[in-house]
């Protein structure tokens, strides 16, 4: 059993006795991390410059921070109740003041996106990588000490845990951890109990003897890392409803971090819920119903980030065809042969898949623990022993054994499948206390387990994971995208990263690997940033995160593009056609000048009118009828937040130029407060300001409010 402390202190002087003055220190992404632990290490270096701290980590979650006095008004409030004493990274802080003492290294392999932009150490300091590789570069850069937050429960008077949120790279690293501590290398591996973390089944599960040193003490509860749903606007809406139209049932179903994923699960339900409202608005968008009947036998998810929203899928019956660790089982299920309800055919069936046909204890135990045998029967010495106590032989060659098996031994239906496979999670609060309060029969149909399962078909198992995968939608997101197919997701032209590869390239090769897969790339036309309108589809980029030789399916608000198997000129044709109508004149040029489109190609009409204009127009009916909303999972912020955020978007995109900014100062000081904005002004703490900057402020706010949808959107009522 590993040796368990009260306090953090304890912990780490046991960790350097052990492993001395340099410390590698392996961290997991997202909500895994156990900040107090990573701060006490940090603080430990920062005063002993003797000691030297390398952190490997990726995804370093921080607090959202304003960038405005008006911001700060909005936001600060949201903070402090969502975020409550969640305790921010110490090496976080000190990495973006530029503070980080000569002592202390941070690498990480996937940034919160965006937020290092501008921070020259954690550029340089990026580490590109495969999440299937991570755990393999954390060894060999040396890493000494791991550590992770753990779920705990007690069973029968024995301690169970469970990685959570992250077993994603840990569950991977356990074998090669075993193998160098053979081969004489000092590894720690550390567990910090978290009382809010939920308890996960599957390879989460753990042993505790894997750990040399537990954390446990109920004084280091804190809120988990939890960001509020992002609002999902028309463009996300439109992207997932042509997305949504790909997705077949019976298949597998995997999507990646952000509002398109939302924005899908969104359009899935309401393609199985609706239909006929679902079919309209595809219609209405111009899209083509490739997919398009409710989900009769539903989806298995076999995605890296289980999303929120996966829950809703669950509740709803579209995610609900299971998959089993068993590949005879899993062959029959692939040819029609059976089905998750059974018949006595099944053991003719599993002889026929390799199974015996003289079943020795561990076969017959895996067919029971499946279902196939029922619970009561046990297995002695070559025989079978029948609930009513009779012994037959455990020979699935013999008919005579079969009939025998079939009248007194055999189960109904299949047992202990899953329906989700993932490797990490993160969300809204609200989402843990979901997985939190789960009955445990509901909360094993989903696995959690390592990355190198569900990002890749390589492994003893390949041919499991080939059949279990049918069907594969990998649907992820891209920041940009070339005319040639080439997808841009994690870095700008001059180097700089915005995230990270993470599992992109994984999930485009297992499409190009299985039968029936497909890679679905999704990009947002065009970006507005500091006052400049853009195309998201451009004619070339200094970098890549998808070679243009793997194209296949790129998913814009304006429709589908499949580029699979197509040439140069059918490429850039499809794109062009999905690219917002602004810039497809400017995009056509630049193919022909290249001469990869013949010089007297024209877009067709039908795709010469990709306008937000016209997108807003098609989506005006059924958001009457309430569907599409901003928020259909719901949010953590009030009413008057929502609108507060709308407004104070818009007033910042207005001011993005220093003629804009003009402007709206002038408009500002023209028109002062409406009496029913009063609600929103006190959330701003503006109802009654002091000071020429404050009376400044509450005109911005009332003239940001009163441009939302060209009237008041502030009115007198209660928030809810």
């Amino acid at each position: 059993m590993p040796q368990t402390f009260g306090t953090i202190d304890e912990c780490v002087d046991a960790t350097l006795a052990r492993v001395g003055r340099r410390v590698v220190l392996g961290l997991p992404l997202g909500i895994g991390k156990p900040n107090l632990l990573a701060n006490e290490f940090y603080r430990r270096a920062l005063g002993d410059p003797s000691l030297e701290l390398t952190i490997l980590t990726a995804l370093s979650l921080t607090r959202p921070r304003a960038r405005s006095d008006l911001e700060r008004r909005l936001l600060e409030p949201i903070v402090e109740r969502v975020f409550a004493d969640y305790p921010e990274l110490e090496y976080v802080q000190a990495a973006k003041r530029g503070a980080l003492p000569p002592n202390v290294e941070v690498i990480e392999f996937y940034f919160e996106p965006g937020a290092w932009l501008g921070v020259e150490r954690a550029q340089q300091d990026y580490l590109a990588a495969n999440y299937t590789h991570v755990g393999r570069d954390f060894l060999a850069r040396g890493a000494n000490v791991i550590a992770q937050n753990v779920a705990k429960r007690g069973s029968g008077g024995e301690l169970q845990l469970s990685f959570g949120s992250n077993p994603d790279v840990i569950v991977d690293l356990l074998p090669e951890i075993d193998a160098a501590r053979a081969a004489g290398r000092e590894l720690v591996l550390i567990g910090a109990v978290h009382p809010r973390m939920p308890f996960m089944f599957g390879a989460a599960c753990v042993s505790p003897e894997r750990f040399d040193f537990l954390i446990d003490h109920p004084g280091y509860d804190y809120e988990l890392f939890g960001p509020p749903n992002l609002p999902l606007r028309t463009v996300d809406h439109a992207i997932a409803m042509h997305v949504s139209a790909l997705v077949r049932d019976g298949g597998t179903l995997q999507i990646g971090i952000g509002e398109l994923g939302d924005a899908l699960v969104y359009a899935l339900l309401l393609r199985h819920q609706q239909n006929a409202a679902w079919r309209a608005a595809l219609e209405a968008l111009g899209g083509v119903a490739t997919e398009s009947a409710p989900f009769g036998t539903g989806l298995y998810a076999c995605t890296e980030m289980l999303v929120d929203q996966m829950l809703d899928l669950l509740r709803a019956g579209i995610l609900r065809r299971h998959v089993y660790d068993s590949l005879p089982l899993t062959r029959l299920l692939a040819s029609g042969r059976i089905g998750e309800r059974f018949d006595a055919g099944i053991l003719e069936a599993l002889a026929d898949a390799g199974v015996g046909p003289r079943l020795d204890a561990a076969g017959f135990e895996s067919l029971r623990r499946f279902g196939v045998f029922r619970a009561e029967t046990r297995y002695r010495d070559g025989r079978i022993r029948s609930p009513d106590g009779e012994w037959i032989s455990a020979d699935l060659g013999d008919a005579a054994a079969r009939r025998a098996l079939a009248a007194g031994c055999l189960g109904r239906e299949l047992k202990g499948g899953v329906v989700a496979h993932s490797a990490f999670f993160l969300g809204p609060r609200g989402f843990y206390a979901k997985l939190r309060e789960m009955p445990e029969r509901e909360l094993r149909r989903i696995d959690m387990c390592g990355v190198g399962f569900v990002n890749q078909l390589l492994g003893d198992d390949h041919e499991l994971r080939r059949l279990q995968r049918r069907d594969a939608r990998f649907v992820n997101t891209a920041m940009m995208v070339t005319l040639l197919g080439a997808a841009v997701s994690d870095t700008l032209a001059d180097g700089r990263v915005v995230s990270g590869v993470g599992g992109q390239y994984n999930f485009v090769a297992m499409a190009h690997a299985l039968p029936g897969a497909r890679a679905v790339i999704c990009a947002r036309a065009t970006r507005e940033a500091a006052g400049r309108l853009t195309s998201n589809i451009v004619w070339n980029y200094a970098q890549a995160t998808i070679p243009r030789h793997l194209r296949d399916i790129v998913v814009t608000e304006y429709g589908v593009a499949d580029l699979r198997g197509a040439t140069d000129a059918e490429v850039i044709a499809r794109l062009l056609d999905i690219a917002d109508s602004r810039f497809q004149q400017p995009l056509l040029a630049a193919a022909k000048t290249a001469g990869k489109l013949p010089r007297d190609y024209r877009i067709a009409d039908a795709h010469r009118h990709n306008t937000p204009a016209r997108l807003e127009a098609t989506f005006a009916a059924p958001r009457e009828a309430g569907l599409f909303s901003d928020y259909p999972f719901g949010t953590d912020l009030t009413r008057e937040e929502i609108l507060l955020s709308k407004a104070l978007q818009a007033l910042s995109a207005a001011s993005a130029t220093r003629t804009g900014r003009l402007r709206v100062l002038a408009s500002a000081l023209r028109h002062p407060a409406d009496p029913g904005m009063r609600h929103a002004l006190e959330r701003m703490g503006l109802a009654a300001p002091r000071g020429w900057r404050e009376r400044l402020a509450q005109r911005l706010v009332a003239l940001a409010l009163r441009r939302l949808n060209g009237r008041t959107a502030a009115t007198d009522r209660e928030t809810p």
